[in-house]
């Protein structure tokens, strides 16, 4: 049985608004946490997402598939396509990402 298993993640590139005060606070608490913008973004998102109820609840009805797409979405060749995956381990425990070769070193 491997010691590792490699999610792959695709992702778009979308352009979105922000007031010239919460681009300042995404860029201060990324410096903060020590990660990009954009994994601000995405971990603020998700969390929102999962804590709200009534969106849970939304998500569950007939409405949720019939929404008119608002976001941006950008089109042509995205340079997160040579992101490396996520390397987690497959007994479920929660670890930060390591670039493959460091993960590669972990596996004996």
């Amino acid at each position: 049985m491997p010691l590792l298993e490699v999610t792959q993640i695709r992702h778009i590139s979308a352009s979105i608004r922000l007031t010239d005060t919460t681009a300042a606070q995404v860029d201060q608490y990324a410096a903060f946490i020590h990660a990009s913008a954009d994994d601000v973004v995405e971990q603020a998102l998700t969390y929102v997402f999962s804590k709200d109820r009534d969106f849970q609840e939304f998500l569950k009805s007939s409405q949720a598939t019939c929404i008119m797409p608002t976001l941006r979405i950008r089109k042509g060749p995205s340079n997160d396509a040579a992101e490396p995956p996520a390397v987690r381990p497959t007994n479920g425990a929660h670890s930060t990402a390591k670039p493959p070769a460091v993960a590669a070193g972990l596996k004996a």
